[in-house]
């Protein structure tokens, strides 16, 4: 999925990051690494829209909202979870040089990290808080266009694609 932020120069970003599971009914986790851009972007401004393309069910999801604080001891716990449950070639990233930084050649590019490596403190959970969705159906014409709203009880409006 595509996760737009917004820098704290006013100017737009747009990343792709991997879903990574509900975490309630309108919450889901997304994992970054705490030295790239995207999260100053976020602590300047926790508004976020995340753009899901279904290729094969020919569809698009845009899912509008913010980013939650959470506690210390759920982030905790949520990061322990997220870590464990990463394959070995995933945990590698965050082993791996700051990203956005000038290459050293030198550097070392990690394959695998093993479960029992410490958690970096730059594994970074950032926790979604869903307040809008937009639906786009591309397999019929005309296309079928429905958005959902926490502000009108999740109440389906249907909308001109």
């Amino acid at each position: 999925m595509q996760l737009a932020t917004v820098a704290s120069d006013g100017t737009p970003r747009v990343r792709t990051l991997v879903f990574r599971g509900w975490a309630g009914p309108a919450q889901f986790d997304l994992l970054t690494d705490g030295r790239s851009a995207k999260t100053d972007d976020l602590a300047h401004q926790p508004a976020v829209e995340l753009c899901w393309l279904l290729p094969r069910a020919r569809c698009q999801f845009r899912l509008r909202g913010s980013l939650l604080s959470l506690a210390d001891e759920p982030l905790q716990r949520e990061r322990k979870r997220h870590w464990a449950q990463l394959t070995p070639g995933g945990r590698a990233l965050w082993g791996w040089p700051a990203p956005g930084k000038s290459l050293d050649r030198g550097a070392v590019f990690a394959v695998e990290l093993a479960g029992d490596v410490a958690i970096p403190g730059h594994f970074v959970l950032l926790r979604i808080a869903v307040d809008q969705v937009e639906l786009l159906e591309l397999g019929d014409h005309p296309h079928r266009r429905r958005r959902w709203r926490s502000e009108t009880q999740w109440c389906e409006q249907q909308l001109n694609p």
